[in-house]
């Protein structure tokens, strides 16, 4: 089969929020020659089948569902006539910035000066958590269930129980309900809810849904159809705890376990991953250890808010249009470093020449607490937080005036 070859500025893997929004960022920026590759069939990305509101109070002030979110970039990508190819599956990123990918049209391949991977992120399946009992039919992700319902019209449940209190998983609840299912109860196995606080309010409380804590699906009964599961307590190891077994009779099983970045063409192109985050070790441009390829949005890891993803993706433009327009970015020397209070950070290095904004995850819930960063000892930005969880990014904007050109710094939580 030939291979078309061609030439562009910026490659953008992936047109979702991310991507959409480091596209007219890069265009603002004085880049013009600009290609969006999408697998799906449209732009937008996950937003498509969120028709939930709740998006674009910090971005756009106002409240929007998640098509009416992803249309606002979509016009603008359409408005400055910004090149984009649908239903195409890139094949491979290489070191030297070598997009390879198929349509309907072939194979092609575009040598870029940079390219910016805005994959997103998948769900963990039911492979990933390894539930004894058979394979039936009934079993979805949270994502999956949305899709059947939200794109394509089809009602996957009518006795559901859902496993898993992400975001995903309890917006799901609201919307089964509300289509006539019954939602029998939401089990986390951990012993704090792994979503929103806003979305157990009016997802689950406000619908009379109950969310069982440190409580996990042991086994899954049925074998064309699913037919129930079987339910324990857990300790404080994730074991469950024998006696406390219980069966719910039910049809559908929804899992709502977590999101992992979509990083296989990321560690293709020689990136390294940050064990905590599953997605690429970045520095303060959202520069990856490869030369000229950047990452931002959900493959970068996983946000809370759609508008910190495409507010992202527009400061990673900034920095990838000053790459191609100088050929090269300042070295980022000094390491971020965090105690075991924090589960990541991102950025993981920085240049200490510059302000910059540092988003983080803490472990667990804390109460009364402040995250502080410091550097040899000294304290360049701190925050105070009456209530800090996993679930919700914190963001500590770091000024240059205060950072000094040698020494890591060390985020940590003081409580």
């Amino acid at each position: 089969m030939e291979i078309r070859k061609e030439n562009v500025d910026v490659v953008i893997v992936g047109g979702g929020p991310a991507g959409l929004a480091a596209a007219v960022r890069l265009y603002e920026q004085g880049i013009r020659d600009i290609l969006i590759l999408e697998r799906e069939t449209h732009l937008g990305g996950i937003l498509r089948q969120c028709i939930h509101d709740g998006f674009g109070l910090t971005r756009f002030k106002t409240t929007l569902s998640g098509p009416e979110y992803a249309q606002r970039f979509i016009d603008q990508v359409k408005e400055l006539g910004i090149p984009y190819v649908t239903d195409t599956t890139v094949l491979e990123v290489s070191r030297g910035k070598v997009v390879t990918a198929v349509s309907s049209g072939g194979l092609v391949q575009w040598q870029a000066k940079a390219v910016i991977l805005t994959m997103g992120c998948r769900e963990r399946t039911r492979g990933a958590l390894g539930i004894p009992g058979e394979r039936p039919t009934g079993v979805f992700t949270a994502g999956v269930a949305q899709a059947y319902m939200n794109l394509y019209n089809r009602m996957p449940a009518k006795e559901v129980v859902i496993l898993g209190s992400g975001d995903i998983g309890m917006i799901m609840a609201r919307r089964l309900t509300l289509e006539g299912a019954h939602v029998q109860a939401v089990f986390e196995i951990q012993p704090y809810p792994s979503g929103l606080p806003r979305n157990i309010e009016q997802c689950l409380n406000d619908y009379d849904i109950p969310l069982y804590l440190s409580h996990t699906v042991t086994e899954i009964h049925g074998n064309s159809r699913l037919t129930g599961v079987t339910v324990s307590a857990v300790d404080e190891h994730f074991k469950p705890i024998p006696g406390t077994e219980r069966e719910y009779r039910c049809d559908t099983l929804i899992l709502s376990v977590g999101l992992i970045p979509e990083n296989e063409l990321s560690i293709d192109a020689g990136v390294d991953l940050d064990s905590r985050t599953r997605g690429a070790m970045v520095d303060e441009y959202f520069q990856t250890g490869v030369e000229g390829i950047f990452a931002a949005g959900n493959v970068l890891h996983v946000h809370d808010l759609v508008d910190f993803v495409s507010m992202e993706a527009e400061d990673l433009a900034e920095s990838a249009a000053e790459y191609v327009q100088r050929g090269r970015l300042p070295e980022c020397p000094l390491a971020v470093r965090t105690d075991g209070n924090i589960n990541h950070t991102v950025p993981q290095r920085v240049s200490g020449t510059r302000a910059f904004k540092l988003s983080m995850r803490v472990n667990r819930p804390m109460k009364d607490c402040r995250v502080v960063v410091r550097q040899n000892g000294v304290e360049l930005a701190s925050k105070k937080m009456k209530k800090a969880i996993p679930a919700e990014m914190i963001q500590l904007a770091v000024k240059a005036d205060r950072i000094a050109q040698n020494g890591d710094l060390e985020v940590s939580v003081e409580c």
